[in-house]
């Protein structure tokens, strides 16, 4: 099996995000495990090893990536489209940062090697979906055909923190699900969900879909709180100057219980908050050198 993260830019979080998830698979043996960084950023994962193999991509390939209409996201679909390219032969599962393995590493491999494809949970039937993005979307798609497949009321849209593919038919979910992206912004449809639409449609017309969260943590909700856990998991490894191996030991000591991987926070609570910090900035503010 593969496992594959996309990690670019300057903020750090994302880089120990990465770090971290990769730690909680290789802590059940790495086996026929490889894992890849596609990164701008190699010299972060050095502590990693031989353990990862990091793949530098150029600015200019992530252009490319983009394609003609400039949609940022369809480089998740190109990656994962050169990922199958180089190991045809093994299942892939793409992961965000913001991810971690809890449960079963070989069940999941089993899971992905009878071809079951993976997303990370369902959001809902589009055509249900409340939000006011996903309405829209939804009356800008129903009816029609994108990369040849005619979108229904029963098309759903997953989650994309996870993406399973399965080995068999693999290039041709991913570029299915690429003609389905490259579809959807041909025709302007709300942009912020199209590669997450089209990996979901893609992999259920394909194979069919499973859930990823027996496996696998997203806490893309509840980020603040895993990134004070993760930092100073990784800061005192830095200076108790750990091993890899050591590394792996002192996660058994860590309570993956500790903070949810979801929540959902009123939007009122953060409106409140940005007007305390406008009403009451800081006050008696000093640099060095003042």
């Amino acid at each position: 099996m593969q496992l594959l993260y996309l990690v670019f830019g300057t903020n750090i979080q994302n880089h120990f995000q990465a770090h971290f998830s990769i730690l909680t698979f290789l802590r059940q043996g790495q086996g026929d495990l490889r894992i890849t960084v596609m990164t701008d950023a190699p010299d972060f994962y050095r502590h990693l090893g031989d353990a990862i193999a990091v793949q530098v991509v150029e600015a200019a390939t992530l252009r490319e990536w983009e394609g003609e209409f400039k949609f940022f996201w369809r480089v998740k679909i190109k990656a994962l489209e050169l990922a199958a390219r180089q190991f045809p032969e093994l299942p892939l599962l793409y992961l965000d940062t913001d991810t971690f393995l809890y449960g079963s590493l070989p069940a999941l491999r089993q899971h992905l090697g009878t071809g079951q494809a993976l997303m990370h949970e369902p959001e809902g039937l589009l055509s249900q979906l409340p939000s006011k993005t996903e309405r829209r979307m939804w009356q800008q798609v129903q009816g029609q055909s994108f990369g040849g497949v005619a979108i229904t009321a029963q098309h759903a849209m997953w989650n994309a923190g996870a993406v399973g593919v399965p080995a068999q038919r693999n290039q041709e979910a991913i570029a299915l699900a690429l003609g389905i992206c490259d579809d959807l912004c041909r025709r302007q449809v709300t942009p912020r969900l199209i590669e997450q639409f089209a990996l979901s449609v893609a992999l259920a017309e394909t194979y069919g879909l499973q859930p990823a969260r027996p496996y696998i943590g997203h806490y893309w909700s509840t980020k603040e709180m895993w990134s004070e856990l993760i930092g100073r998991f990784l800061l005192t490894s830095h200076l108790q100057n750990r091993t890899l191996a050591e590394d792996l030991a002192a996660l058994d000591t860590l309570d993956f219980k500790a903070f949810p991987i979801k929540q959902h926070v009123r939007s009122t609570l953060g409106r409140l908050d940005d007007l305390t910090r406008r009403l009451l900035p800081p006050r008696n503010v000093e640099y060095v050198g003042d």
